[in-house]
Order: structure tokens, then sequence, then C-alpha cells
């Protein structure tokens, strides 16, 4: 595996976007320079990182979810 993490990851096993070997790796993120522990998906090229709202879930048990704008900082934690 690469040093860089993925242009775009989403934490949700049901997500084409998901990535088994990255999340055991462990990723952290940066946005808008404030490490967020609470990034459910993100996006690099497009700019936009989808954080999850308090512990509220919807009907299916997902978290509730809020698109947010800005600089984002992907790294590896180990």
């Amino acid at each position: 595996m690469s040093d860089t993490p993925p242009d775009r990851l989403s934490a949700d096993p049901k997500s084409p976007f998901f990535d088994q070997a990255a999340m055991e790796r462990g990723v952290g993120v940066r946005f808008k320079g404030v490490e967020k522990n609470n990034v459910e998906e993100y996006c690099v090229s497009e700019g936009w990182v989808r954080v999850s709202v308090g512990k509220t879930v919807d009907r299916k048990g997902n978290p509730i979810t809020m698109k947010m704008q800005g600089t984002v900082e992907p790294y590896f934690r180990t």
C-alpha cells in the first residue's frame, strides 16, 4: 500500500469508496487545518467531508451526516 491515503474514502462498508486496508491502517483527516474525528466520508479532489452530527441515526441505523466544503488533508495515523 502507498504512503498516501485514497482521494476518496468512506467508512460505510456498503459504499463503493470503502477500502478495508486503508481503514485498518487508520486514516486521520484535517479539515480546514483542524483535526476531525467524526468524518464518515471525504473527497480531496472535490474538497468536501461528510461528518456525523452528534449521535443521531436514521431509521436504518446510519449516522445523520452533514456535508461541508473546504480543504481536506487525509493522512495515515500509523
